[in-house]
């Protein structure tokens, strides 16, 4: 058996179930690449591109962790008896919400009578009202907020105090729930702009939501505070490398470890200077004129259920099994990848050079599969987004190197503010480069992978995939 991944990461509690039943050994039920644009790649590769977005197929996992048998509902192994609530309420927010809440309504029936979600624009299915009357998918804007988004999270609290000791709030969080459920504690411009510098800085999702948590009514705790004291569930489709359910949406239903000091210093560490109404919302934090989130132990939380459905080590995992099908040796990276997107490129270039020279850590034909979330210092004008500029970085180091391929893939089909999700790099890109007179170098200095993919060949558009756990990183090393 020609697969090697560390002990530590072996087979995931998130992959309890069965990667060959019907309803995921199928490629074509959820084929994202149908009509995708997918340079390069091999029939293959591409199927090992897809069971990896297949087995995060957000209802998909809504079902695993979610069933019902007449009037009794099992939530990750916990049981409800539906017939003692009064009333049962679908909320939530991210890019999956759509195909979760689908799922949810479905598994709860006659149960369901009213939810309302909050998406990207362009992933809400126009007709949702008519497929589950009582169902209400309102979009906004990622990964910068919007006045839409505002208004949405208002509907969503209100029906979260409506909520009452014998009531059920059934709450659906994903990737993008952070930009796209916001109550901000400071003008929306402000934080717009504060978004913006964070995103441009090259600060991780940890330290933005930290700062998020502390300006916003729904973050950190919020909305479970609003649901109290009802009964609260949250499936989450993990896009935080650790899964850290209060980094996750920036953690709406959990207690939050974080404080007004760890804000502060994120905005110090970057030399943020940020507009005068957050500067003095935090300088009031720090002081204790204004409440922290709630921490670990408050009793408001206590009657909260929150599970993990599916996450980004499920997809890879997903995909190692594919690869192995088609006759790859495969090779799962041991640790996540963070960091900034070019110095990672050039490291997996490196190391699909030692596979191809027979002294890495898998022999040919190999697949190389990593996963993680890496970021971009903007030091340039162009347009991007981290995987295409992974793979930009990469372009150099594995010219020349005959029979491997890279490619990088936004699971959520959206990198950075571009149409692509990411890019297919070969042994050719930087000849290709070259007669067409562009530098690779040039163009990565000036964060500009977008133009420099989309004038070589090398882009892969998806599309929205509905889902999101991170990002994934696949190097393909043939045979010599």
């Amino acid at each position: 058996m020609c697969t090697f991944f560390s002990s530590r990461q072996k087979r995931s509690r998130l992959t309890g179930f069965d990667f060959h039943q019907k309803h995921t050994q199928r490629l074509s039920r959820y084929n994202h690449f149908v009509n995708a644009n997918l340079p390069y790649l091999t029939p293959p590769q591409t199927r090992i591109l897809q069971a990896a977005l297949q087995a995060v197929e957000p209802g998909t996992a809504i079902r695993q962790y979610m069933r019902r048998e007449g009037n009794l509902l099992t939530v990750a192994g916990q049981v409800y008896n539906l017939e003692t609530y009064r009333h049962i309420y679908l909320t939530g927010a991210g890019k999956a919400a759509t195909p979760m809440a689908y799922a949810a309504a479905e598994i709860l029936g006659p149960y369901f009578r009213f939810g309302f979600l909050v998406t990207k624009t362009g992933h809400a299915e126009a007709g949702a009202g008519s497929r589950y009357p009582g169902l209400i998918l309102a979009e906004a804007s990622h990964p910068i907020p919007d006045q839409r988004g505002i208004l949405a999270t208002r509907k969503i609290l209100s029906l979260a105090r409506s909520a009452r000791q014998g009531d059920l709030l059934l709450c659906l969080l994903s990737g993008g729930g952070s930009a796209l459920l916001t109550a901000p504690r400071v003008p929306l411009a402000d934080l717009q702009s504060l978004t913006g510098q964070l995103l441009a800085c090259g600060a991780n999702i940890h330290e933005i939501n930290t700062l998020r948590k502390h300006l916003d009514a729904v973050k950190g705790g919020g909305l479970a505070l609003a649901a109290f004291p009802a009964k609260l569930i949250t499936l989450i489709l993990s896009d935080v490398i650790g899964d850290q359910l209060d980094v996750i949406a920036s953690g709406p239903t959990v207690p939050d470890p974080s404080t007004f000091q760890d804000a502060w210093n994120v905005l110090q560490k970057y030399a943020i200077q940020p507009p005068e109404s957050i500067r003095r919302y935090l300088q009031k934090g720090l002081s204790g004129q204004v409440p922290e989130t709630p921490k670990p132990g408050d009793i408001h939380l206590d009657n909260v259920q929150n599970a993990i459905i599916a996450n980004n080590r499920l997809a890879m995992e997903a995909a190692r099994e594919q690869a192995q099908r088609e006759g790859y040796c495969t090779y799962l990276l041991p640790t996540p990848l963070q960091g900034e997107a070019a110095q990672v490129g050039r490291e997996m270039a490196q190391l699909a050079r030692r596979v191809a020279k027979g002294v890495g850590p898998v022999q040919p034909p190999a697949c190389l599969i990593a996963g993680g979330e890496t970021t971009v210092t903007l030091r340039g004008s162009g347009l991007g987004g981290r995987n295409q500029e992974l793979a930009l970085a990469a372009v150099n180091s594995l010219a020349g190197v005959k029979g491997v391929i890279l490619a990088t893939l936004a699971t959520d089909g959206g990198d950075g503010p571009t149409d692509a999700a990411g890019a297919v790099i070969t042994s050719q890109t930087r000849e290709q480069a070259k007669s067409l007179g562009y530098d690779p170098a040039a163009f990565l200095a000036n964060n500009d992978a977008y133009h420099f993919f989309e004038a070589v060949g090398g882009l892969i558009k998806t599309g929205p995939t509905l889902t999101n756990v991170n990002d994934l990183v696949f190097a393909f090393i043939e045979k010599a």
